[in-house]
């Protein structure tokens, strides 16, 4: 950032629901448009370019019913050039145009042809439609418990970009289950889709064109190792706030930053409930005074403000004892506990939530080890790779359809990833920590403890997990519903753009 901008001067925006264009007998139909716009993201900050599903960001909210499928028509209107700084020296990129889309609803057990696979891009030129605009339309059945999907971007090798630029936005699934147990609801259940950026003083994005220090040979524009934006931003606002009653409220909380990872906290502490996580309820609120939060996973918490009346309670980043206290991304919004109760708070946070079968109980097929790598390319640049192997080297997982398989991932490298597996929800099993020094001098894992159960709010269903550095973190899923190519990535997107994802195939051997 540029310039200091002020906390909490703008109300926290409520995300709109896209309406469908029409229901039929075969399910919801919707259409979405990617296409640049302006918007105001602070009271003192020049309106900045975007580019937005319908021209927002956050893109609207889809509302879905679970065993009710969502066609969802993609609509690519976006300018031939590019808003940010595009490397064409990663996948062969200068051969491609240079906006290309593709969406990927994260979470969502669909078939490949509607999963956003990361080379399914088009652009706004697509042949079989017309010179002026592409369009592709994807099917959501929407067999799976109510939960909060989030869709973006997945284009091959511009995925933090696309991202960084605006292209996200917020899937509820909703059931039969979850809405007996009378949570908060209405306007008592708020989304929060939390992200970081940088601002040059005209408001425009700033996203660096190469690394700090970077040498004269490195290619200009040049993929960073990482990007942490300076600045907070909650449902597309700077530092936000939000007025609320007296009383409980439910947040739906996800993180679309590209590498950022939080510790959220609220000051002063009157507590955090946990009610869910990626793949929907817990089984039982957990009570937590600080959750870990990294890209790409979402949280459902239930905030109780009844006995906070007239104070303003921070939501807050804690960022642990190094930290520069002068450092805004420290903050993240207001909660302002100002407005009357409207009326009795009726709603409940019951003891038990939802039931989790443990898939413990099924026939393993597999135990996969898959290591994650640090390396470096031709120009010395980091690269972090996944077994060892590049995007477009040989399939080498292929889990058969229906089978429980084990996935343990190795990381070898100094610093947590946060890795997500398309199409399925899994459940973690353990952490086992080693010691990363031997094994950098040796290549021998020696554990330097037991393996440690996940955390309590950690145990329910996930599609995306933290791999903490130097442990072995195992994970079990059944491979299902559907056959065919997906892939598995780090969900730190300048991790995933180069060239930390893999493709992997589910097989169905009645095919």
């Amino acid at each position: 950032m540029r310039y200091q901008l002020e906390k909490y001067v703008d109300p926290l925006p409520r995300m709109k629901r896209l309406q469908p264009m029409k229901k039929t007998k075969d399910g919801v139909h919707y259409e979405m448009t990617m296409k640049p716009f302006k918007s105001k993201l602070h009271r003192d900050l020049p309106a900045t370019s975007l580019w937005g599903y319908n021209g927002q960001f956050p893109g609207p909210i889809i509302e879905a019913n679970r065993d009710e499928p969502v066609h969802v028509t993609w609509l690519n209107q976006l300018p031939n050039k590019h808003l940010l700084p595009v490397d064409v020296s990663i996948h062969g990129l200068n051969q491609l145009p240079a906006v290309r889309t593709v969406v990927h609803l994260h979470g969502i057990e669909t078939k490949p042809d509607s999963d956003g696979h990361p080379e399914a891009w088009y652009t706004n030129g697509f042949r079989e439609i017309g010179p002026n605009f592409s369009r592709k339309t994807f099917t959501y059945p929407n067999h799976q418990r109510s939960s909060l999907l989030w869709y973006h971007d997945h284009a091959m090798g511009i995925t933090r970009l696309n991202v960084y630029a605006g292209l996200a936005g917020m899937y509820i699934l909703r059931d039969k289950q979850e809405k007996e147990l009378n949570l908060p609801s209405g306007e008592y259940e708020v989304p929060l889709m939390i992200t970081d950026k940088s601002f040059q003083e005209d408001g425009s994005l700033f996203y660096p064109s190469q690394p700090d220090g970077a040498a004269a040979s490195l290619p200009n524009p040049s993929i960073l190792p990482a990007f942490n934006g300076d600045t907070i931003l909650v449902n597309g606002k700077v530092w936000p706030y939000l007025e609320v009653e007296p009383r409980k409220y439910r947040f739906r909380m996800l993180n679309a930053s590209n590498t950022r990872s939080y510790r959220l906290q609220l000051d002063p502490n009157i507590g955090l409930q946990q009610i869910g996580s990626d793949g929907g309820l817990l089984r039982n609120a957990v009570g937590m005074e600080e959750i870990h939060f990294h890209p790409a996973e979402r949280i459902d918490v239930i905030i109780d403000f009844s006995q906070a009346g007239g104070r303003s309670i921070l939501l807050k980043n804690n960022l642990g004892q190094d930290a520069d206290p002068k450092d805004d991304t420290s903050h993240i919004m207001q909660f302002r506990v100002t407005k009357g109760l409207k009326n009795k708070d009726q709603s409940l946070l019951p003891a038990d939530l939802s039931t989790i079968p443990s898939l413990k109980q099924n026939n393993i097929s597999t135990i996969r080890y898959l290591k994650l790598v640090g390396s470096s390319d031709q120009f010395g640049r980091p690269l972090l790779l996944l077994n060892n192997k590049h995007w477009h080297d040989p399939v080498t997982e292929k889990p058969k359809l229906g089978a429980t398989e084990v996935w343990a991932f190795t990381n070898t490298t100094n610093f947590s990833h946060p890795i997500h597996i398309h199409l399925i929800q899994f459940q973690i099993l353990d952490h086992q920590p080693f010691d990363l020094e031997r094994y950098n001098a040796d290549g021998h894992i020696t554990f330097t403890g037991p393996p440690k159960a996940p955390a309590a709010n950690q145990r329910g269903w996930k599609d995306t997990l933290e791999v903490p550095a130097a442990n072995i973190t195992r994970v079990i899923a059944k491979f299902a519903p559907y056959s065919g190519e997906f892939v598995w990535h780090c969900h730190i997107l300048e991790h995933e753009d180069y060239d930390m994802m893999r493709p992997y195939i589910v097989e169905d051997d009645e095919q």
